[in-house]
């Protein structure tokens, strides 16, 4: 992290939480679902597709857990209710992965089952390494059990990750592709931004190749380009990938990405752990504070 964005990160953190709140809620939709359903019938109104995501990871208790599977349901039904075009992305850790894994699969497939009976699309997210076998595990067992509107997430930051496209491959996963935000030690990551985005483009050229539908989630004006340049050497058409960014992040971007012709879907957080994902945001990938503050003061 170079001294600008340690001072700026700084800042942030010595700010009291009602300014904080100023900052995030560029990213974020607000506390409450009734946030996130006005953010996403908005998106919606702008041909974009959306997914939702409550905030909240790593619980220790299977309490904690059962009720972010209710809030998760919950959301599932107001998707269907307000008829929007949105996902559901949810986080292993919420769903008490750390506590039991066996737990955490009645979970996830106690929502799933309800996102089948409304057609609805639910992606795992990806977190730290410490999860990443239970995760692909998990998500290799439901596809296993006949659960097919089920995505994963591989982070070309990974060492790993090319081994585990390979794997996944002859099950036709839905994968979101992103570099990866979690700070991982070198033995296991790449570090260097330039060998991060290649390897993002050779395992978003593998995923094609093997006839996978992918997410490309980046803010990278390189690797949208090199995407594109990928998707018209390919001849791919809309319905075999999507661009996915962040709310409130590059808005000019993404109306040039639709405006071109692609579709693009956008990442929704809400709830009311906003604080500790902020922090979390803003520590792993300062360039986030960044934009917030050029959007703030100048317009973005």
């Amino acid at each position: 992290m170079n001294l600008v964005n340690r001072l700026i990160l700084s800042l942030i953190q010595s700010l009291p939480k009602p300014v904080v709140k100023r900052f995030a809620l560029r990213y974020i939709a607000g506390e409450e679902l009734d946030d996130a359903v006005r953010v996403i019938g908005a998106i919606n109104s702008k041909k974009l597709m959306g997914t939702m995501d409550v905030l909240g990871e790593n619980v220790t208790t299977r309490e904690e857990s059962l009720a972010a599977v209710r809030e998760c349901e919950a959301v599932l039904h107001s998707i269907n209710k307000n008829h929007l075009d949105s996902n559901l992305s949810i986080k292993l850790t919420q769903f008490g992965l750390k506590i039991d894994e066996e737990f955490c699969y009645s979970n996830v497939k106690r929502l799933l089952d309800i996102a089948y009976g409304y057609n609805h699309f639910v992606r795992i997210d990806m977190e730290d390494s410490s999860t990443t076998d239970a995760t692909l595990k998990l998500y290799q067992r439901l596809r296993a059990h006949g659960f097919e509107k089920v995505g994963v997430v591989l982070q070309a930051n990974m060492r790993r990750s090319e081994e585990d496209v390979q794997r996944l491959i002859p099950m036709k996963p839905n994968i979101r592709l992103c570099k990866g935000a979690y700070l991982e030690p070198e033995a296991i990551a790449l570090r260097d931004g330039g060998e991060i985005r290649l390897n993002f483009m050779k395992l978003f050229k593998m995923i094609l190749e093997g006839k996978c539908y992918v997410g490309i989630a980046t803010h990278d004006d390189f690797l949208i380009s090199s995407a594109y340049q990928s998707i018209q050497e390919m001849n791919l058409h809309q319905s075999d990938y999507e661009f996915q960014m962040l709310y409130g992040v590059r808005s000019k971007l993404r109306d040039k990405i639709v405006a071109d012709g692609h579709r693009l879907r956008i990442y929704v957080p809400f709830g009311r752990y906003w604080y500790a994902y902020s922090m979390r945001r803003f520590k792993e990938n300062p360039q986030m504070v960044r934009y917030v503050l050029r959007a703030l003061f100048f317009g973005d």
